[in-house]
């Protein structure tokens, strides 16, 4: 059986939102998340700028996967997001915010948090107790400990426990 490689998230918080904000005006946008499907695919491909193969996140049975949109405007993904559950945790594999919304010139702030509470929320649906964890690039392990609350616990393992993911199921959901 093939083991499924650990990917280092390098993934950036900008911001932590009510949802996602726009870098230019400020407005703020509601959210909803949903299941990412294969008609999804052909906006989220390399050759679009995405950064991962979506297309085997969702072949692969063990993951879920997710995509972020603006109410009212389901057709534009703004970031997706990957995760295993596990007997007592969601192991989040990957998440990427849209080509446009990364770097100086980016059109919302906010994605990357919306997503990882996104997860939080399904762990405590789910009925854990609020652990995520996720494997981290080493030069943002600290990035990780300011933004999200998260502990490094070894080599490249982060995690989330309840307080850090009530807080942002509080911050993107309080209207859930």
């Amino acid at each position: 059986m093939k083991k499924d490689k650990k990917n280092h998230l390098d993934f950036i918080i900008d911001k932590l939102t009510d949802s996602i904000e726009n870098t230019v005006s400020g407005d703020s946008f509601q959210t909803e998340v949903s299941t990412f499907t294969t008609k999804d695919l052909k906006q989220s491909t390399k050759k679009n700028g995405w950064q991962f193969n979506w297309k085997q996140e969702l072949i692969n049975n063990s993951r879920e996967v997710y995509k972020l949109t603006i109410v009212n405007n389901p057709d534009i993904i703004q970031g997706l997001i990957s995760f295993t559950i596990k007997s007592d945790h969601i192991y989040m594999d990957l998440i990427e915010s849209a080509p446009f919304n990364l770097g100086r010139n980016k059109i919302y702030e906010g994605v990357a948090g919306n997503l990882v509470a996104f997860a939080c929320k399904v762990l405590f649906q789910r009925g854990f107790d609020g652990f995520l964890s996720f494997t981290a690039k080493t030069k943002l392990i600290e990035h990780y400990e300011k933004t999200l609350g998260a502990y490094h616990f070894g080599n490249h393992l982060m995690i989330l426990e309840t307080k850090s993911s009530s807080i942002l199921v509080e911050k993107y959901f309080k209207n859930v």
